[in-house]
């Protein structure tokens, strides 16, 4: 049965308990043998030493085995008491109590202080058989005490356990969150590094391919071609280090400018010296949009360029419109080339352009033209990221 087994493995106890449990057996031997000596011995000294071991000595391993401790000795006191009153006065019972009352489930703790305070009635009407109701009600004092004790520290103690398991459970979802967080940080990190890094590389190889093709027939447009090979180099460089700065120094994002929509005609100049005609264009009222958005909006508009430039083909030109209205801003980037679906490759790209835009309860959609090219539209409703 469960109240018969160790409620902790004997071996996983320390020196210090086992001390303790050692000095509350010492003290009630102590206490117990004052009683059992002094008064007209009805048994011989021996039997008497005898009885109060057997009743002081399980206290031992009170803690491990509480309910069967507390009824041993409360059916050996009821067995001796008929014959050897002297030897039932000891703390035994009440220290065995007390321990029920402190680890054991309110219910076994409120059946042994009810079985113990009978007990100590029946004890005191055979003792004192005359006025027995003045030493009942001290025996019942006290084993109303050990009772109450017993379930205050009880209680205390299941507080206590479930406060530790509470800081636990916080210090686990603690834990938990900041690697979600890093997670998230690291997948942004991914998208802006992919969005720096494909888009400037893109236009630095139609740069280069440029001079190449003109090196020989026009050495000075090769040359110039060059030099912006080299500012498109150092802007890529400059963008990249903002973006692991970030990761260095945690204020360095509020001190570094993100890209915005004022940036988007810098964006469209530098597409159109790599070779690809841009027309842009501004629609409806400008209104004020959230920074989170302008650099949603300058990425994607960043990511559908790039894409022109790897997939329209030679020949090809694209449109930016960037348009205003009530609660949302939108753009549309169309081309005339010959790209297909290759431009919306999973794990990244427009695929992470879906998940900026969503964040903004917008909507991305990208799909071939009529008769040919491609258009990429999003828009984004200004009341902010959802939460």
């Amino acid at each position: 049965m469960r109240i018969w087994s160790p409620i902790v493995p004997p071996r996983s106890r320390g020196r210090r308990s086992w001390a303790f449990d050692a000095g509350v057996v010492a003290f009630a031997l102590l206490l117990s043998s004052t009683y059992a000596f002094s008064a007209a011995q009805s048994v011989s000294a021996p039997v008497a030493g005898a009885l109060v071991l057997a009743l002081v000595l399980p206290l031992i391993v009170r803690r491990i085995w509480p309910v069967p401790v507390f009824w041993w000795c409360l059916l050996l006191a009821a067995a001796t008491g008929w014959w050897a009153m002297q030897i039932v006065w000891s703390p035994a019972l009440v220290i065995a109590l007390y321990t029920v009352t402190a680890v054991r489930p309110r219910r076994e703790a409120l059946v042994a202080a009810a079985t113990l305070a009978v007990g100590a009635i029946v004890g005191a009407i055979r003792v004192f058989p005359d006025h027995w109701w003045a030493p009942a009600g001290s025996l019942l004092t006290i084993v109303v005490a050990a009772t109450v004790l017993g379930l205050y520290i009880g209680t205390r103690r299941a507080l206590l356990e479930q406060l530790r398991d509470r800081a636990e459970q916080l210090e686990r979802e603690r834990d938990q969150q900041g690697e979600l967080a890093a997670a998230a940080e690291r997948a942004r990190i991914a998208r802006e590094m992919h969005d720096i890094v494909a888009h400037h590389l893109t236009v630095m190889v139609a740069l280069a391919d440029g001079a190449a093709a003109q090196s020989t027939r026009s050495p000075e447009q090769a040359t110039e071609a060059m030099r912006a090979v080299a500012a498109t180099g150092r802007l890529a460089l400059g963008d990249t280090r903002r973006l692991l700065g970030v990761l260095r120094e945690p204020g360095a994002a509020a001190r570094s400018p993100l890209p915005s929509l004022a940036d988007v005609d810098e964006l469209v100049d530098r597409v159109r010296g790599a070779g690809l005609p841009v027309r842009y264009e501004i629609e409806g009222t400008v209104t004020d949009v959230p920074p989170a958005a302008e650099l949603t909006l300058y990425r994607l508009v960043q990511e559908a360029l790039t894409n022109t430039m790897k997939h329209a083909g030679p020949d090809a030109s694209a449109v930016v419109r960037l348009r205003y209205a009530d609660g949302e801003v939108g753009v549309d980037v169309e081309d005339d080339g010959i790209g297909g679906s290759s431009v919306d490759s999973p794990g990244g790209g427009l695929a992470g352009m879906r998940e900026r835009v969503h964040a903004f309860g917008g909507e991305v959609r990208s799909g071939p033209r009529s008769p040919h090219g491609w258009a990429v539209s999003a828009r984004l409703r200004l009341g902010g990221p959802r939460s």
